[in-house]
This record gives C-alpha cells, structure tokens and sequence, in this order.
C-alpha cells in the first residue's frame, strides 16, 4: 500500500481526500500546519506528497524545501486563479487544477508512483562499485559477489532504488519486511550492520546514519577517512 501525506492548509480539503484515498487502496495522512511539514515528510517517509497551493508564501517556500530532506514526487492542487504561478518549477512532478476531480488525482499519483517502483527484471543498479543485479539477485561490490541473506538483499535493494531518501526504521519495516511485522525497529539496525560489514570496507560507504531518524543510501559513493 502506497504512503501518501496531504499537506492542506484547508482541513477540509484534507480531510476529503485522506477518506477518498482510503477508499481507494491508500494510505494517507493529513497535516494542516505548514511548520510541521517538513518533520512529518522526514518523519512519515511517505511515497508521494499532495500539497493544497494557496496564497501564502511559506507554501511555495515548502513546495522547494519538500525536495530537500528527499526527492519525493509532489502532486499540487492549484486554485483557477493562482495557475499561471505555477511556471515551470523543478520541485512540482504533476499538478491538477480544482476542483480537485478524484479520478484524475489517481490517475496522475499513480503514473508517478508506478513511473517511480516500475524496475525491469534485467535491470542493474550501480553505485560505485557496487552492484545490484535484480534479475539474478545478486549483489557484487568490486565484481565480488557478496553472500547476503533474503532480508539484507532486499533492505538494500530498497535503500539502493530510493538513493538520498531518509527512511526512519519504522518506514523500512513497512516497506521491507511488511505492515504484519511486529518485531521491535531495533531489528533494521542488526541488519544494517551486518549489511554494512559485508559491502563496506575502508574504502567504500554506501549508506548513512541519520542521527535520531534513521538511514539512507548515499547520493554518491563516498570513501571513509584513514
């Protein structure tokens, strides 16, 4: 089940939509204040994000910094009269104009988030030297195979398909091990340690610890210092 959050300065209008997705097979979570955004995007990881424009400033200052913490897809609902407003920012992925039609919002939410999980069986993942064949589930840094189990391959697999993506443990327990998995959140930290003895030497880092939040996959391959 896909994760949406509603960021609607008119409870209204988020609260309708949370009930409508709900209904369609979504997720959502509905945040009103524009001062709280930023932490619950960080806090929710959430796959994709509605915000209601309005006139205030300190919306479209979100809209940029949305894209900051991680490049999450942004779907804005835009009243008639603030359309030409739009242009052609870099931080909006679709938009729709109210009064906010259900089957289209669906529509666009899904090309973006099938667009964005869509990954082809041959398809390789590479950073750096490291390597992640999807096809033979195989992992290799340097072209030597790694030996790891079902869950840290595909912990790592997830962080590798969203690189510079802050995941709190509670997100990756839903996404890797599933909304069922009971287990403390203490158990992603296990893995991402043994995950990091196996890939990880002196001269590669491929994932960062996020100090009170959780982890992501590094942007670029970085190299320890001596």
């Amino acid at each position: 089940m896909f994760r949406v959050l509603i960021i609607a300065p008119s409870d209204k209008v988020g609260r309708k939509l949370q009930s409508e997705l709900a209904q369609n097979g979504f997720a959502g979570a509905v945040i009103a204040d524009r001062e709280q955004a930023i932490e619950q995007v960080i806090a929710q990881s959430p796959d994709l994000v509605l915000l209601e424009m309005d006139g205030h400033e300190k919306t479209w200052r979100l809209l940029s910094e949305i894209k900051q913490p991680k490049s999450i897809p942004v779907v804005v609902l835009v009243p008639k009269e603030m359309l030409n407003r739009i242009g052609d920012s870099p931080d909006i992925d679709d938009f729709i104009i109210e009064p906010y039609p259900l089957e289209e919002i669906l529509l666009r939410m899904r090309h973006l988030l099938t667009k964005g999980s869509q990954t082809d069986a041959g398809e390789l993942i590479r950073h750096g030297d490291l390597v992640i064949d999807s096809a033979e589930c195989e992992v290799t840094v340097c072209g030597r195979r790694i030996e790891l189990t079902f869950r840290e391959y595909e912990l790592l697999k997830f962080l590798a398909s969203h690189r510079g993506r802050v995941f709190t443990r509670q997100a990756l327990l839903d996404k890797v091990w599933g909304y069922d998995y009971f287990g403390g959140d203490r158990t992603v930290d296990v893995h991402i340690r043994r995950l990091r003895s196996k890939i990880e030497d002196a001269s590669h880092s491929f994932i960062d610890t996020i100090r009170n939040i959780g982890y992501r996959f590094k942007e670029s391959q970085s190299f320890p210092k001596s």
